[in-house]
């Protein structure tokens, strides 16, 4: 029996080929990719920041997969003007007719496919003349005469300029159009990716329950800062760098109103939330907006005065000193003694189930209330010592840096 023909080598190695690219992918909470994926839920243009090799490429290329939506890279830098403008085309009678702007043929094929994603690459190596030409591609979605679709998703990337081939900073107007979300490797990820398990990117479940409320809060937490910080309305940054990533404009914060509703609605945490205000508006507008988003959810002072048996305080430290230091606020404006000695039943609650630091400061602040006829209630036995040994270990603290210091 004769032996079989070896495999061509090519073959062999097209096998093998095959099987290093057979990867599975699993769930795993990743704080970016959410940020991503609820980004493209709520259909707003996003910009990957990260050093090359980083894989941003790669994951938008699994997200595709995954969401079930065609790919199309256009690698901005070697593109004209024109291919995002349109290119002229000459009819019969130009002074008739005039002269249409055709649209390049991957946004034709976008249009009738109706839905994808448009990932526009190495978006920091195009030069002025092109990202201005993809200013009315990433708002408006129009390419010459074109019209992309609604599911047409669309996605960049982009490498910071000290590490792009000829690297531009984006203009402020193509910039503030984008959310602007770091792409860092994860080394976990990256091992668990290497031994053919990637996560997988899902859409967020909305709840639609929680819609009315969603858009609700959104609009509450935004006009609520705006209204206390008007210079927020409209931040032009002063340097280059700074123009060409995240900063306040009044469409920014529109962005910012409909990513707060989608996270609200998806039951984001508070860090992907983080990721998405910041991303958007700037890190200084950004944290002053998650700040005055945690203080919306501090409980009623009132309520807590009317029943400090039941009370629930927060449980992060910062949130529960706030909503002390608020109840002592509430017994200031309104006096009495009934008042005042449930403020002291609340801090020593607070004291019982939490650190007691939480309660030095709203403590001293109730003491300096207490009017002459006022008989100091025993709860303040039950403080004395964890505010005296808190406050023994912040001087200890003080005197250990100020030590290091001198040795210095």
């Amino acid at each position: 029996m004769p032996l079989a023909a070896p495999m061509p080598q090519l073959d062999v190695a097209a096998e093998l080929l095959e099987l290093l690219a057979t990867t599975t992918t699993e769930p795993r909470p990743d704080d970016r990719l959410a940020a991503l994926t609820l980004t493209v839920a709520a259909d707003l243009p996003v910009l990957l920041w990260g050093e090359p090799g980083i894989g941003k490429t790669a994951a938008l290329t699994q997200l595709a997969d995954t969401l079930g939506l065609p790919l199309t890279t256009v690698i901005a830098s070697v593109h004209e003007p024109s291919d995002f403008a349109g290119l002229p085309v000459l009819g019969d009678d130009p002074a008739v007719q005039g002269v249409p702007m055709a649209p390049p043929d991957w946004a034709v094929r976008l249009v009738r496919s109706g839905r994808g994603l448009l990932f526009l690459d190495e978006l920091s190596t195009a030069p002025p003349a092109v990202q201005a030409a993809l200013l009315r591609l990433v708002l408006e979605r129009r390419i010459g005469t074109l019209q992309l679709p609604p599911g047409v998703r669309i996605v960049a990337a982009a490498n910071p300029r000290s590490s792009a081939a000829d690297g531009w900073e984006l203009s402020p107007p193509l910039a503030n159009r984008f959310v602007h979300l770091p792409w860092q490797h994860d080394h976990e990820v990256v091992v668990r990716g290497l031994g053919g398990t990637w996560p997988r990117a899902v859409l967020p479940e909305l709840d639609p329950t929680r819609l009315p409320e969603a858009v609700a809060l959104a609009r509450r937490a935004v006009c609520e800062l705006l209204a206390a910080r008007p210079t927020l309305v409209h931040r032009l940054p002063g340097n280059d760098a700074q123009r060409g990533g995240a900063w306040p404009s009044p469409r920014s914060w529109e962005m910012t109103v409909r990513l707060i509703a989608f996270a609200t609605a998806a039951g984001a945490s508070r860090e992907v939330l983080a990721l998405l205000v910041r991303g958007t508006v700037g890190d200084g507008p950004g944290l002053e907006l998650m700040a005055a988003m945690d203080r919306m959810d501090l409980p009623d002072p009132e309520a807590l005065l009317s029943d400090p048996a039941a009370a629930v305080l927060p449980e992060r430290g910062d949130l529960r000193q706030a909503a002390l230091e608020g109840v002592v606020d509430a017994v200031r404006r309104r006096p009495d003694r009934a008042r005042w000695d449930a403020a002291w039943a609340l801090l020593a609650r607070a004291v019982e189930s939490g650190a007691p630091d939480v309660a030095v400061v709203p403590a001293t602040a109730l003491a300096a209330l207490r009017q002459a006829d006022w008989e100091v209630p025993a709860t303040i036995d039950r403080l004395a010592g964890a505010v005296a040994v808190s406050r023994r270990a912040d001087r200890a603290v003080a005197r250990v840096a100020a030590a290091d210091g001198a040795r210095r």
